[in-house]
């Protein structure tokens, strides 16, 4: 599987730039790969509820809560760190199976959920930073993103930067299409909007 040296060379062989060794060797192309991999890793994993990187934690009320608002707030998980929250779930949901509870509202502000809810079961995309977990398709997408976020700086040239773009978009329908596949879909559940609509 990718180590993340694996990734960035991906990406530099795509812009036709030299590879590297390590992300602390002393070149452009490591500094450059240093310096953007872990945003351009984490703005991939949140696009897409990637199977490796949903997660399912039961969270402790804080003991203060919203000025104004809802009742109840939650401290969003750092083990693994919460990227972004697909799903909160209580006890009339089957969590198996449903994508969403439509009849629980909450917020995200911050690194807070604010619900009216007395307990906070959620799904989240959590980050993973072992890129040995990554399947093939997830690296190559986190390799095309990064190519196009260094292009510019690798090439001078703004039609490659547009071309890198349109790779990585295509790349990442490809790998969502593929990681979606796995598994029984999820139910929607219906609510009173979606109702009167029908």
């Amino acid at each position: 599987m990718p180590s993340v040296v694996d990734i960035c060379n991906e990406a530099l062989d795509l812009l036709g730039a030299a590879t590297i060794t390590s992300l602390s060797e002393n070149s452009k192309e490591a500094r450059l790969c240093n310096r953007r991999f872990d945003t351009v890793r984490d703005a991939v994993l949140r696009a897409h509820p990637w199977n490796i990187a949903v997660t399912r934690k039961q969270l402790a009320k804080d003991s203060t809560s919203p000025a104004f608002g809802f009742t109840n707030q939650f401290t969003l998980p750092t083990d693994p760190y919460c990227l972004r929250v697909l799903s909160l779930f209580t006890a009339n949901v089957d969590s198996e199976i449903a994508a969403y509870d439509s009849q629980v509202a909450f917020k995200v502000e911050g690194r807070k959920i604010l619900t009216d809810a007395g307990t906070c079961r959620i799904t989240y995309i959590g980050r993973v930073t072992d890129t040995e977990q990554y399947d093939s398709l997830l690296s190559s997408t986190v390799a095309h993103r990064l190519a196009s976020e260094i292009a510019y700086a690798v090439t001078g040239s703004n039609s490659v930067v547009g071309v890198m773009q349109q790779m990585y978009d295509e790349r990442l329908r490809e790998a969502r299409s593929i990681d979606a596949m796995e598994g029984t879909p999820d139910k929607l559940i219906a609510n009173d909007f979606i109702n009167i609509r029908l």
